[in-house]
């Protein structure tokens, strides 16, 4: 049988070694990374990859497409796409720094957590998004819009960059999000009181909530956290919380748990792809499809 074969395209300096690890784990025999990879670079690649084997061995062929940018690796999915030729096709697999899985896990995990303890659903649920540009941030605002979810993308620095990525999931996805200035404490605490929900997925290191901030939060719902990082994004809430109760009533989930959730998301995925007797090509949806099996 012809060899597992896996392409990584990066448009960093760096593949990740966590990508690397999780898909030679999966079992693909050979997994090379390319990096500095401009957007005009990915369809050659692509059928470079494509017409070096046999129509029977193409399945067997996949390219991963890593970074730190949602738009620019939904951007390179679609250039991959456009260079598949049948009888060739190739997998086509997209998890930028980890994000689609990530944000897929997260909201997987609250999705139980508020169906089973809550008996709510996240249809007509209000969410607010910390960290709404990041990669994670966006992703998770994505898929919480699809599923039916009052999402609102709260900005750090002003309104203007949420604005924008409130827009493009507007264009990409028909998706209708809104967005609000929380570039002081007081405004981001007035977000989180007008929530349901919190999604908590700012950089490493920094806290975003307080205990305090939670108190206030009488509506709150659920609140998770992705960073694993001292101090953690939402005071009170433990890395292996999954549904623990805080002082206002409301069920915090730590990184960690959602972190179980994201590793077994993306292993599964890439075994998805090597076991496929067709050609895939996997984003943040198909993450969050299996994300709600795992849970």
């Amino acid at each position: 049988m012809a060899k597992l074969i896996l392409h990584m395209l990066s448009p960093l300096k760096h593949m990740s070694p966590f990508d690397v690890n999780m898909a030679l784990d999966a079992g693909y025999d050979s997994v090379t990374p390319y990096i500095n990879v401009a957007l005009e670079e990915v369809k050659p690649l692509v059928q470079d990859a494509m017409f070096s084997r046999s129509p029977r061995d193409a399945v067997r062929t996949a390219m991963f497409i890593g970074g730190k940018d949602a738009i620019l690796a939904l951007d390179m999915i679609d250039k991959a796409r456009e260079a598949l030729l049948k009888p060739f096709e190739i997998s086509i697999f997209a998890d930028p720094a980890g994000s689609f899985t990530t944000a897929a896990a997260m909201v997987a995990c609250v999705e139980k957590v508020l169906k089973d303890k809550k008996r709510r659903s996240l249809s007509g649920t209000k969410i607010i998004v910390y960290g709404a540009t990041g990669v994670v941030g966006f992703s998770s605002a994505v898929i919480s819009a699809l599923e039916g979810a009052k999402v609102t993308l709260a900005g750090y620095d002003g309104p203007n960059r949420v604005e924008k990525a409130a827009g493009e999931i507007k264009k990409r996805f028909g998706a209708t999000v809104d967005f609000v200035d929380a570039s002081t404490h007081e405004k981001v605490v007035a977000a989180l009181v007008a929530s349901e929900i919190a999604f908590c997925a700012g950089r490493a290191g920094v806290q975003i909530l307080s205990a305090e901030d939670v108190k206030k939060a009488k509506n709150l719902l659920v609140c998770a956290d992705v960073n694993a990082v001292p101090p953690l994004g939402i005071e009170g809430v433990d890395l292996h919380d999954n549904g623990k109760e805080l002082p206002n009533g409301s069920l915090g989930i730590g990184a960690l748990a959602i972190g179980n959730v994201k590793y077994q998301t993306e292993s599964q995925l890439f075994k998805k792809m090597a076991t496929s007797d067709k050609a895939l090509c996997l984003d943040f949806r198909d993450a969050f499809r299996l994300a709600r099996d795992l849970v």
